[in-house]
């Protein structure tokens, strides 16, 4: 194995393999590897889906061997130790790689030990689910079409998460579900959100306040859920503008948990105060290591974390890569664009697409923040060929 590389690529997800296969695309491609230990790759964005019942989960894996770009080497191992000063990675089995230019792709980290009982609770199948994780999903499913009565409850931490819309998307499914099913009645749904709105763009927050309105969903907003206890079937949140605690009982427990940048990344140099990757937010560049770029979930860009997000960041950093490369100066721009495809039900969904400003910027020559059938189509249908078959491939 080589131990030196002009481009060394931290993380085979989406962001990692995308810029990959950009960069391996280009006329002159610089020699790269990546850093990646799973064997698999996994569409996350159909999750919602899954545990909706509208797909098998298998739809969402493939080999990762497939679409390692050709002429890029993989290497099979973690990320144990950054040091930029250096342009040094240690990996987990003590070897060390050095490289010219080093792109951080590691994703985000999924802090499930952060919800006292949540680790427990889910083992237990007894009511809680969650869509973030591949051996958890189909529970969501389970747990929807098997509820008859009581309590349905959906939680959104305050911290930053993959796919910001994903936590209310699935309470819709549910309800849509149990209306079809006869058992809607019976049923309460509560959503309880650490954020202090639905939604962050205005035009998108005022349709789905009238879609949570229109299927009779309880919303609490600036409540985190801190505990689980699984044998009494409560949750607990702590309400961030009183920092009271509230005991809700649950029949029912979706849980998305906290987030946060991979441990590795928040002790390294290149770690803002938040923990994550330090890049200016227009180049991609790191603000201190101008030989380290950085984008997707464990980059401190200040927008939503989605893969429609990294599909707008990657030609931008490969762009200014290949520049810093030739040692032209850097002027590809990301202005921050991002989409959050919100399903509201079986065939609905409002496809909100906006930037840093949070401006809408949509694809579309009509009011997106409608509920189409269209949309949803794109979501289940087109984006995941778009997915395997273009952005992978460094394509689109």
């Amino acid at each position: 194995m080589k131990t030196h590389y002009p481009v060394l690529i931290a993380g085979g997800g989406t962001a990692g393999i995308t810029v990959a296969a950009q960069l391996a695309n280009h006329p002159n491609p610089p020699q790269m590897a990546i850093i990646e230990p799973s064997t698999k790759h996994y569409y996350q964005p159909l999750w919602t889906l899954v545990g909706g019942g509208v797909f098998p989960k298998e739809d969402s894996v493939r080999d990762e061997a497939e679409f390692i770009p050709p002429g890029v080497d993989w290497i099979q191992e973690y990320v144990a130790e950054f040091d930029p000063d250096n342009n040094r990675v240690v990996l987990r089995n003590g070897t060390v790689l050095t490289y010219d230019y080093l792109i951080v792709a590691l994703g985000i980290q999924i802090d499930w030990d952060k919800i006292p009982g949540l680790k427990e609770a889910l083992a237990m199948r007894n009511g809680v689910c969650s869509n973030y994780a591949y051996e958890t999903v189909e529970r969501t499913w389970e747990n929807i079409r098997s509820l008859k009565r009581g309590v349905a409850v959906f939680t959104q931490p305050s911290t930053p998460i993959k796919c910001g819309g994903a936590p209310q998307k699935i309470a819709y499914l549910a309800d849509d579900y149990f209306r079809r099913a006869g058992v809607r009645d019976n049923i309460t749904i509560k959503f309880f959100s650490g954020q202090a709105s639905i939604f962050s763009v205005e035009k998108y927050a005022n349709t789905l306040r009238q879609v949570c309105q229109r299927k009779g969903i309880e919303t609490y907003f600036r409540h985190d859920l801190v505990a689980v206890d699984p044998h009494r079937k409560e949750a607990v949140f702590k309400n961030l503008n009183t920092g009271e605690q509230v005991t809700v009982h649950y029949d029912m427990l979706h849980a998305t948990p906290p987030m946060s940048a991979p441990d590795v990344i928040k002790r390294s140099k290149l770690a803002s105060e938040a923990g994550w990757v330090e890049v200016d937010k227009h180049t991609l560049q790191h603000v201190r290591y101008p030989n380290v770029f950085s984008l997707g979930d464990c980059s401190s860009l200040p927008t939503s974390k989605t893969g429609a997000a990294i599909r707008k960041q990657a030609p931008v950093l490969v762009e200014n890569l290949l520049a810093a490369l030739e040692g032209r100066p850097l002027h590809a721009t990301y202005d921050g664009y991002t989409s959050c495809p919100l399903v509201t039900g079986y065939g609905s969904l409002v496809l909100a697409e906006f930037d840093y400003t949070h401006t809408p910027k949509e694809s579309f020559p009509f009011d997106q923040s409608k509920e189409r059938y269209s949309m949803y189509a794109l979501k289940a249908y087109g984006l995941p060929a778009m997915y395997w078959n273009g952005m992978l491939r460094g394509r689109i």
